[in-house]
């Protein structure tokens, strides 16, 4: 099932809902049934105080629950969950070494990242930092050369993979590329992550490593660029990611993990003010941005 969050429905006294849409493509507001159920971390909970999943307690309630349209969701969805961090992994694909090598004047780095055991995991976002659906992404005012990248994201609930959304980890190249100690400045700023339009759980999402993602960047409404490939093509498994993540490191009750980027485009190209970024991954969504200057 996929777990959207909306503002509140026309006769609930919260000011925002819950929205599933099950496997029937109906969408059902779960906030309705139980204000218990106001956000997906909220569902995450009544999953692990009942030894039940996400997806039983959510069609438990679904014969209790307000429909929705399925318009409205597209229109209004938020930010699915609300993480209180956001990590990323960097050098995933062959792609993104040949990339960054190509960035840096330190390539060596990059490659040793991409054949080494451990990957490459680094703090990407605050919640203050993380911008949802139809909201916009920002570029860093002191960067010349700007790109987004559109990444599987996994999302954790006190440490186990409760689901996967899409994620946009927008990087300034040319801060990181000058040296790689400067990383958290070309990753860390206002504005630098979306995540959205859901939440997917494992039974939508049978295998994280098949999935078709797609990156269409529009500018004056004509197609400046556009690309696509598989998660297949990870050199390193969610599940090595998630493993390396929680070692010797206690994580907050709910996060999303970004897995890496294999759609880069060509290094003529940097994100402009007015861009729309729209990312695609299969059996999750669209992910939808326009762009500032921050």
């Amino acid at each position: 099932m996929r777990y959207y969050r909306l503002p509140g429905g026309e006769h609930q006294s919260s000011s925002e809902s819950l929205v599933v849409i099950d496997d029937e493509g109906d969408a059902y507001d779960l906030t309705s049934a139980s204000e218990d159920l106001g956000s997906f971390t909220e569902l995450a909970r009544a999953a692990n105080a009942s030894n039940q999943s996400i997806d039983a307690i959510a069609r438990d309630r679904i014969p209790e629950a307000d429909q929705r349209d399925l318009d409205d969701i597209e229109a209004n969805a938020l930010r699915p969950v609300v993480p209180d961090e956001v990590w990323a992994a960097g050098v995933t694909y062959s792609i993104s070494e040949k990339a960054r090598k190509a960035e840096s004047g330190k390539p060596e780095v990059y490659i040793d990242v991409y054949e080494s055991e451990r990957p490459e995991l680094f703090l990407k976002a605050t919640p203050s930092r993380t911008v949802g659906p139809y909201d916009s992404i920002g570029v860093r005012g002191d960067s010349d050369w700007d790109v987004p990248e559109p990444e599987l994201g996994i999302v954790l609930h006190r440490g186990e993979v409760v689901g996967y959304t899409v994620g946009n980890d927008v990087s300034s190249r040319d801060i990181e590329g000058e040296n790689p100690l400067y990383l958290p400045q070309a990753k860390v700023y206002d504005r630098c992550c979306s995540v959205g339009p859901c939440v997917s759980t494992s039974e939508t999402v049978e295998d994280p490593h098949d999935l078709t993602m797609s990156l269409t960047i529009e500018r004056d409404e004509e197609i400046a660029y556009e690309g696509s490939t598989s998660t297949s093509e990870m050199a390193t498994s969610c599940e090595t990611l998630v493993e390396y993540l929680r070692r010797h490191n206690t994580l907050p009750e709910t996060l999303v993990l970004l897995t890496g980027t294999a759609l880069v485009p060509p290094e003529t190209f940097t994100l402009e003010e007015g861009d729309r970024v729209s990312i695609d991954i299969d059996n999750i969504g669209r992910l939808v941005n326009d762009t500032v200057i921050v």
